[in-house]
């Protein structure tokens, strides 16, 4: 039977990728601000003229099914890979069109994913700020405002709080399906130094349970997966059905997996079985070894070895 490790190594191999200078000052959602984007602006357009937007779990999700494109062919065609922190957690940003900064979805008449837009082309010239104490359980959203020379939108004479903009761009929804991903990046920002760098398949997983949602369900759906934890079977009906809640799902999986946070139930004997195929794995690289160095040895003595032959054991 196909190992747990071994089957998400080959959902691996299918992968899409091969492996504002504003000093902000935090606000709150009271904070009065005055904006008006509109296509009668002067500057429409010039924001998706010269991109740089980081896409969340739900904008992606969003947008492939806008598309109605499987969540890899829509990271391939639409999206370039960065790393977030120093310990190359994997982000996605929108690819721009090709040979410029634009962005791919710009039109004349403005966005043409509009009501699929991204989060961040939702709160501009907004910028949420996600934070959380040394004493805190967990995050609290902040604010700040982005004001560069070429947003005339700062000039129109409408005034609305924060939280009255946000509501008109319909981002809470947006902050909602995407709180258990801020938590994660948060508490990944949070855990204190490792030694080393994690380990390259924890970024692979988190890869593909922030991003690659469909190859994620398979990963679910797969025998080993079902061999290894102990999900309802109503659950994973809704998992297979519904991309939010597989969405969400993958949160609690990377906490489980990651952060060693007992999200998830595993079948009994589970670990052990682990246990037990890595002590089978190191006997086997043991006998190995010493089968290889006992023919090293066999050479040696039978005059075999050529002069020079550092292989053999010596140079004589």
């Amino acid at each position: 039977m196909q190992d747990y490790d071994d089957q998400f190594k080959n959902l691996a191999k299918d992968a899409p990728f091969d492996q504002s200078p504003v000093m902000p000052n935090m606000l709150e959602g009271d904070t009065e601000i005055q904006f008006r984007c509109h296509r009668g602006v002067k500057c429409w357009n010039v924001c998706c003229g010269n991109i740089d937007i980081s896409l969340t779990p739900y904008d992606i999700l969003r947008l492939k099914n806008h598309f109605g494109i499987a969540s890899g062919e829509f990271l391939q065609k639409y999206t370039v890979p960065y790393e977030i922190d120093k310990d190359g957690t994997p982000g996605v940003k929108l690819r721009a069109v090709e040979g410029g900064t634009a962005c791919q979805f710009m039109v004349e008449e403005g966005c043409s994913v509009y009501q699929n837009r991204p989060t961040a082309c939702r709160y501009y010239p907004v910028a949420l700020l996600s934070i959380r104490r040394s004493d805190e359980f967990t995050d609290r959203q902040a604010y700040a405002l982005v004001t560069e020379k070429t947003c005339l939108g700062h000039q129109e004479d409408r005034k609305l709080t924060i939280d009255q903009y946000r509501h008109e761009q319909g981002v809470d929804d947006y902050d909602e399906k995407g709180r258990g991903w801020r938590q994660l990046i948060l508490k990944k920002k949070s855990a204190g130094p490792a030694i080393g760098k994690p380990p390259i398949i924890s970024n692979q997983l988190f890869f593909m349970a922030s991003y690659d949602l469909d190859r994620f369900r398979a990963f679910v759906i797969s025998e080993s997966f079902n061999r290894t934890y102990d999900i309802p079977v109503e659950q994973m009906a809704e998992l297979v059905a519904d991309d939010e809640k597989l969405m969400e799902f993958g949160y609690t999986f990377l906490k489980h997996v990651l952060f060693n946070e007992k999200a998830l139930t595993e079948r009994e004997g589970v670990y052990e079985a682990r246990i037990d195929r890595l002590k089978a794995k190191a006997e086997q690289f043991r006998a190995e070894f010493e089968a290889n160095r006992d023919k090293l040895e066999d050479e040696k003595y039978s005059g075999e070895c050529k002069p020079g032959d550092l292989s053999c054991g010596g140079n004589d």
